[in-house]
């Protein structure tokens, strides 16, 4: 069992202490840090005061991403699925034309 590392992440100006397996700090410290900009950038561009409306739109905005990256993975497999069952069919005429 690996070792566990105790960290600090620091988010819409509260401090959370995590125990977690160092290979994923580098990843939860970029999370936090995207966050931390986040939360400025909704606070800025619509006066936005309560922390919690903030975090909301965050998490919304995260969570999109993340929908929006799988429908357009899930639309490019479909695609490359298209293109091998055609190229599969070409390959099963060609060898079925030398029997």
């Amino acid at each position: 069992m690996k070792d566990k590392l105790k960290i600090k992440l620091s988010i819409a100006d509260r401090v959370y202490p995590l125990t977690i397996d160092p290979d994923r700090e580098e990843g939860l410290r970029k999370a936090a840090k995207k966050i931390d900009g986040l939360i400025k950038q909704f606070e800025q561009n619509y006066a936005v005061r309560d922390k919690q409306d903030v975090l909301a739109m965050c998490a919304l905005q995260f969570a999109s991403q993340v929908e929006q990256e799988s429908i357009e993975k899930d639309s490019e497999n479909t695609f490359v699925e298209d293109h091998l069952e055609k190229l599969n069919h070409l390959l099963q005429e060609k060898i079925s034309s030398y029997k």
